[in-house]
């Protein structure tokens, strides 16, 4: 028996798991091979930020290296951190770029992780510039350029008068990248993303000897014009749409199982869950899952009278969301199953082969993105 004083984040084993993440290391390998053949003479980077969307930053890390993935970015110095710990020789970015105060703790940090800030505005650079001048080395950094995102990064004039002043005065530092971000390149027609290629290439014209970076998943798939010298892919990596309103090309990395806790007939005309939201409409057998929006399973993807939810799949059968998703349980009709395909410890596909990823995030309001950002600890993980 284990200690009483012992906390589990997660279910220690699957006997006692409601909740069961499954990630296929092996997927999310051949979704990177696709991207970086899409690439093509671009090298083909891999964004492993936000726990590598949720799934496990240094399980996919490993799994992205051993598929041939050198150059790695990541948002925050903390997750570099975690990143070279299982990637030694990896070249890892921070977009955020220098998170911190502005002193020269936060720059020897990056420093002593061997990470490079993506660095986009004046006082980075300054902050950057006088700490490799303390220690007389130049480190490496990358140079992020607006070009339409109004987000992070330094205005195209600015391309200009710093390329101009260093050619007279050179950095302290080493300009490795310079990058810029497409903002609509979810939607391929969409005029914002040749305005955007055309910014950027006249960015680049004043960095000529410098690689350069514009394309993230979706980009990939816009064509060689975006691809420049490094791709940056995320989402796709993961499995999820990168394209909307296009067949996804992508091969299933993550998998959502829950466990049924029990099922019970209702009558017609009864309500259903918080807020009586959705009323019976039929003589009914439903059944609860031990799945809530604690999981990460969003409340936005429940069911009323007036909105229809999310469906799970369980043993070659769809079932629908019944009624509002609850922190730690919902409510699923399964009247048209079989009865001993659905009985108490079954498992229920909450989203993965057979229910993709993106129809969950789509009933929910959202994006595939933050539908596996937001998965919650209490699941029990395994890497496949």
């Amino acid at each position: 028996m284990p200690s009483p004083h012992v906390t589990f984040l997660s279910a220690p084993d699957e006997s006692v798991a409601g909740n069961i993440l499954s990630v296929d290391l092996a997927a999310l390998a051949d979704n990177y091979q696709l991207l970086a053949e899409k690439s093509g003479a671009a090298t083909c980077a891999a964004v492993i930020k936000a726990d590598a969307y949720g799934l496990g930053l240094e399980q996919a890390a490993k799994a992205l290296w051993a598929a041939g993935c050198r150059t790695f970015f990541v948002a925050l110095p903390q997750e570099g951190a975690r990143a070279r710990s299982v990637l030694p020789d990896a070249m890892i970015y921070v977009l955020n770029g220098l998170v911190g105060d502005s002193s020269a703790v936060c720059a020897d940090y990056y420093n002593s992780f061997s990470l490079r800030p993506v660095l986009g505005s004046y006082e980075e650079l300054d902050l950057w510039e006088t700490y490799c001048a303390s220690i007389a080395t130049p480190l490496p950094c990358a140079l992020h350029f607006d070009t339409g995102m109004n987000r992070l990064g330094l205005g195209r004039k600015s391309a200009f008068m710093l390329s101009e002043k260093w050619k007279q005065n050179p950095p302290s530092f080493i300009i490795c990248l310079i990058m810029s971000h497409l903002v609509c390149s979810d939607q391929p027609h969409h005029p914002l993303n040749s305005q955007q290629l055309d910014r950027f290439r006249s960015i680049r014209a004043c960095f000529p000897d410098v690689p350069a970076s514009l394309a993230n998943s979706a980009g990939i798939f816009l064509g060689p014009d975006y691809h420049f010298e490094l791709t940056r892919p995320g989402i796709a990596l993961y499995g999820g749409l990168a394209i909307g309103d296009h067949p996804n090309p992508m091969k299933v990395v993550a998998t959502v199982k829950s466990r049924i806790l029990t099922t019970r007939n209702v009558p017609k005309g009864w309500s259903v869950s918080y807020g009586a939201q959705e009323i019976t409409k039929r003589d009914s057998r439903l059944a609860t899952l031990c799945i809530g929006y604690a999981d990460g399973y969003l409340r936005a993807g429940g069911s009323s009278d007036e909105k229809k939810g999310a469906k799970v799949w369980i043993n070659g059968y769809e079932a629908p969301i019944i009624g509002r998703i609850t922190m730690d349980l919902t409510i699923i009709d399964v009247t048209d199953i079989p009865h001993e395909t659905v009985r108490r410890g079954s498992w229920a596909e909450i989203f993965g082969e057979h229910i993709p990823l993106d129809d969950v995030a789509h009933h929910a309001g959202t994006i595939g993105y933050e539908l596996l950002t937001s998965l919650g600890l209490r699941a029990l993980r395994r890497y496949l």
